[in-house]
């Protein structure tokens, strides 16, 4: 422990590590906002969490479903990972069959993979989505899911 603090002292004085390289950004103080119509079905709020900060190209966002809510067809350059945080819901690729989804579950979609999620027909979801940008790029949205993809 006493080496740990020693090396992590040594680091700070020789300008590695320093006060201004750490970020908290407090609950509450980001924007949150509806998902469009474009890229969604249903009542969608999304706040997001943080933004790539080079060199990394990682952000994420809490995106909150109510019940029937779901997004668009859609991929990522290089995939998206979902962490489920509460109530229930559902995610699908194209040609597989839609799965359900529940507090803890974690979905890895890979990249360029056709795909949806959002919330059952009777409950809400919220998940955290992490995802990659490339080339300034995370998503891509593609047509709306039809009443007949979602409920089957």
């Amino acid at each position: 422990m006493k080496l740990r603090l020693a090396l992590a002292a040594a680091a700070v004085l020789a300008g590695s590590v320093s006060a201004a390289d750490l970020t908290v950004t407090r609950n509450g103080t980001q924007l949150a906002a509806m998902g469009g119509a474009a890229n969604f079905t249903g009542a969608v709020v999304s706040t997001p969490l943080f933004d790539a900060k080079e060199p990394a190209r990682a952000s994420a966002g809490q995106v909150t479903f109510e019940p029937g809510a779901r997004s668009a067809w859609h991929t990522h350059p290089l995939g998206q990972t979902l962490i489920v945080t509460a109530g229930q819901g559902w995610v699908q690729r194209e040609g597989g069959n839609r799965q359900e989804i529940n507090p803890g579950d974690v979905v890895w979609t890979p990249p360029g993979v056709k795909h949806w999620h959002g919330a059952t027909a009777t409950s809400g979801m919220s998940h955290i989505a992490i995802q990659e940008s490339l080339n300034g790029k995370r998503v891509s949205w593609l047509e709306k899911v039809s009443d007949e993809q979602y409920g089957k």
